[in-house]
């Protein structure tokens, strides 16, 4: 009984990096097209920027409403659901003959996308309570896996001649089978026990783990068991929401000036300059690969704490450098120092109270998802106030608040150390 629990466990953290995997193969297949889209639609980058904007507000939607759902019908389903709305609706800003039916694609689109990402994190949450130790960093490292799965895909249809919208479409229908088919291997609900019934790791009288929470048979902690007043756990939220912000406004900064940055400023050729993102983003995915087992060791603070500070360092480097090789470095240490902290945010906040998951990694992901859109133009405006380099410094300011603020994650409930026979309990709250 317990290896089949452990292989269900097994099966579920392997979907989770399925799902993760899709979702940024998905995005990936939308960006890779924006020249052609945008060529074929007779749109300049002003309007293409504009259209962005509604596909970001879409994705806050999706967010919040997928929170929500999420809690009340269980991961199990709202994953699956939100990966064939993301996967069916790819194709439509492929088939858009104009502006304005382009816009009310990347809004479907993004929707659907935002479903996805919230609800996938929250799953991930459930997976890592169940496992007992860190793992969310890794589910976000398959995410970067996703857009290379796009490029190639792109490249491959564009050398046998296949348009954008038959490209979309044929990814969409892969990606459509893949989030139907992959949905059997997501954590069951545990039913909730009649009343005055002991529930699996809880005493008698405790209220029974949500559905789809798959709750571990002998997951109590000391932290599980101190209970936290409503307005603390609000507050609690309200402090990782911002971090969020913080961290994911950097990282959109980063996605579009790292490269102008080389070139503008230090007046590389376009063919280096284009490493400064690669740079940062290979930094990344390796620091993501890397910072469950730092996790698992150091604790999430430690993760946040020195993650930030790190980043707030990097590019404080690449801002004042004179060089292009130490700017190089200054972006792949921002990239390394940034990697650990988002999913170490959500996982929190996930963690923070396991009913409402969904809501609330909903929250945090959404504001911090403004925070990312927000970023690039951020920095644009403070160009027109100063160097690109010079803006560059309000980055190190808010890597350094975050840094700063890591204290937040010390309270928070975080799964148990792992043991071997840590599985979720099943359907019911038995013990295996």
């Amino acid at each position: 009984m317990v290896v089949g629990m452990e292989q269900r466990l097994r099966a579920a953290r392997v979907a989770t990096y399925v799902y993760f995997v899709l979702c940024g193969t998905l995005m990936g297949a939308w960006v890779v097209h924006i020249p052609a889209i945008e060529s074929r639609v007779g749109i300049g980058h002003a309007a293409l920027g504009g259209l962005l904007v509604l596909l970001g507000l879409g994705a806050f939607a999706g967010m919040r409403a997928a929170g929500s759902l999420t809690d009340r019908l269980g991961a199990r389903t709202v994953v699956p659901a939100s990966g064939a709305l993301c996967a069916a609706s790819l194709v439509l800003p492929g088939l858009a003959p104009n502006p304005w039916t382009l816009a009310g694609a990347l809004l479907v689109f993004g929707f659907a996308n935002g479903c996805l990402d919230v609800s996938m994190n929250a799953h991930a949450v459930h997976v890592e309570q169940a496992y007992g130790r860190p793992v969310m960093s890794g589910f976000h490292a398959t995410f970067s896996v996703g857009g290379v799965i796009a490029a190639g895909a792109a490249a491959a249809a564009a050398a046998t001649g296949l348009g954008p919208a038959a490209t979309l479409a044929l990814l969409g229908a892969a990606g459509l089978a893949v989030a139907l088919l992959t949905a059997r291997s997501l954590l069951p609900g545990t039913a909730a026990p009649a009343d005055g019934e002991a529930v699996a790791g809880k005493p008698t009288g405790a209220p029974a783990a949500p559905a789809d929470s798959a709750t571990p048979a002998d997951s109590a902690t000391p932290a599980d068991s101190r209970a936290t007043t409503d307005r603390d756990a609000r507050r609690r939220i309200r402090v990782l929401a911002v971090l969020a912000l913080m961290v994911m406004l950097s990282e959109g900064a980063a996605n579009d000036w790292s490269a102008l940055h080389l070139k503008d400023v230090l007046g590389a050729p376009a063919s280096t300059a284009a490493f400064a993102y690669g740079t940062y983003a290979a930094a990344m995915t390796v620091g993501r690969l890397l910072a469950d087992r730092f996790a698992a060791r150091h604790g999430a603070t430690a993760v946040l704490r020195y993650g930030a500070a790190t980043a707030a360092l990097g590019i404080t480097v690449a801002a004042l450098t004179p060089w292009v090789w130490a700017a190089f470095l200054g972006w792949a240490l921002f990239g390394l120092g940034l990697s650990g902290c988002v999913p170490q945010l959500f996982s929190a906040a996930g963690h923070a109270d396991p009913a409402a998951a969904g809501a609330n990694v909903s929250r945090v992901a959404g504001l911090g998802y403004l925070g990312m859109l927000a970023g690039p133009a951020v920095i644009g405006w403070l160009t027109h106030l100063t160097a690109l380099n010079h803006a560059f410094l309000l980055l190190t300011l808010l890597c350094a608040t975050a840094a700063a603020s890591a204290g937040i994650l010390r309270g928070a409930a975080r799964p148990a150390a792992a043991t071997t026979d840590r599985v979720p309990a099943p359907a019911g709250g038995g013990t295996p």
